[in-house]
């Protein structure tokens, strides 16, 4: 009964946020910047919800953790609202790409919080295991088995043991998209996601541009110095930023002023950008 009853919320729940349009990228930068600068709370609503189909497809990822779907989708509907509100237009990429972060955040600390097994305990190392068990590959005979889970066991600082336990744990909690969203139901969970997948085009398209871009990203980083170069690898290109504070220790100088070079440096890359796509047009 309540797995009927969660079906038919989240069925409810997809038809209402699909008549939320997405946004162009002008359209997005333009209410980024007025939720910015004039904190507009209608412009946040509109990113917000204009984005919420993407916390669907993150949270559907994580199923296999045996948390309810809907509950993932509004841990990761708070991570997307974080998201807006520190969401910086001026560095040029979408909301979506800087928000992944965030909603994927919210969502796995919300599984952490609530599965049995990490409140009993568990070390660092192991809450890393806990999210990169589905890299372990399937192996259709037992020493096949072993060596993949020697060779995660290896890239995480984990024992075999540990990686084996982990395992059977999570296979008491496998789900599938292809699971029926009921027992009386013909419909599964994918049945319910409409297909917004580029086309061939699309994906070409998508390709060459993201070509072009690297090319023009590595001609502009030639223009910065030792010091710019640095400032823009550590702070914008980088997984894991450093905060001015470390810059400034690292170069010795203040906070304010490594502040200002990567400053100076992003307005190189925008000038170097404007001035491509001038003499492209």
């Amino acid at each position: 009964m309540s797995d009927t009853f969660e079906a038919d919320g989240f069925r409810i729940y997809l038809s209402q946020i699909e008549d939320y349009p997405v946004l162009s990228r002008e359209e997005e930068n333009e209410l980024a910047l007025l939720y910015r600068d004039h904190r507009s709370e209608q412009a946040a609503h509109i990113l917000v919800t204009s984005n919420l189909r993407f916390v669907i497809k993150v949270a559907l990822g994580y199923r296999n953790y045996g948390a309810k779907l809907m509950d993932l989708i509004q841990e990761g509907n708070i991570g997307l609202m974080k998201a807006v509100e520190r969401f910086d237009p001026d560095k040029g990429y979408r909301l979506i790409s800087y928000a992944i972060w965030w909603i994927k955040a919210y969502i796995q600390n919300y599984i952490i919080r609530s599965w049995s097994l990490v409140k009993m305990g568990t070390t660092q190392a192991q809450r890393k295991l806990f999210y990169r068990i589905s890299d372990l590959p399937e192996a259709l005979d037992r020493e096949h088995h072993l060596e993949n889970v020697a060779k995660l066991a290896a890239r995480i600082n984990v024992t075999e043991d540990e990686v084996i336990d982990m395992q059977a744990r999570m296979r008491a909690h496998d789900l599938s998209l292809d699971d029926l969203i009921a027992d009386t139901s013909r419909e599964s969970f994918a049945d319910t996601l409409r297909d917004t997948s580029p086309d061939q085009e699309e994906i070409l398209s998508a390709r060459e541009e993201r070509e072009e871009l690297k090319d023009w990203a590595e001609r502009a980083m030639e223009t910065l110095n030792a010091r710019e170069k640095y400032i823009v690898e550590k702070r914008i290109l980088s997984d894991d930023p450093v905060t001015l504070k470390e810059l400034g220790r690292h170069f010795g100088i203040t906070r304010e002023r490594a502040r200002q070079i990567e400053k100076n440096a992003l307005d190189k890359l925008k000038w170097n950008f404007i001035s491509a796509q001038a003499q492209a047009a």
